[in-house]
């Protein structure tokens, strides 16, 4: 399938739940709000005509100017041989995604990332901890707004 394609089978499906779609871009997507995440997720892996059975990355983004926090899915069929990403965004003040993880395995860990960089946590998630910065680490670095002030100096045990 063509991206245009992909793009117009998710719209005729989902409708005015998608807020954007750009099928001609170099990074072919559709935008939602994360209440409708799910739905589309799996509306996406178990669709005979669109298979989308690989999460190549999930990424984090924060859009502060606009009071949103944004993550990224690109994926891929192995079975088709065609790509299309999807842009799941929430607000800032309540960094909340609907976990894929079940979905897509590949999800576990790139979800948690996200969690730790950006303080998007993702609801159903198996174990949603840090997995990059420790687990006494203040805040959430990726964060535009992040206050660089709050980095300890020093780590339990780790040399100076």
């Amino acid at each position: 399938m063509t991206t245009q394609e992909i793009a117009s089978k998710i719209s005729q499906r989902f409708g005015a739940k998608i807020i954007a779609s750009f099928p001609d871009d170099k990074h072919p997507r559709v935008h939602l709000n994360a209440e409708n995440w799910r739905e589309l997720a799996e509306f996406l892996l178990r669709d005979a005509s669109l298979q989308f059975d690989w999460l190549q990355s999930l990424s984090g983004v924060d859009y502060v100017a606009d009071d949103k926090m944004c993550c990224v899915y690109d994926l891929y069929s192995f079975e088709l041989k065609h790509v299309f990403a999807v842009k799941v965004f929430c607000p800032r003040e309540s960094a909340e995604i609907p976990s894929v993880a079940d979905f897509w395995p590949a999800a576990d860990w790139q979800e948690r990332e996200a969690y730790d960089m950006f303080g998007i946590t993702f609801d159903g998630h198996p174990d949603m901890t840090r997995i990059l910065m420790p687990e006494e680490w203040i805040g959430h670095p990726l964060r535009k707004d992040y206050a660089i002030g709050k980095i300890p100096v020093q780590f339990k045990g780790a040399p100076s």
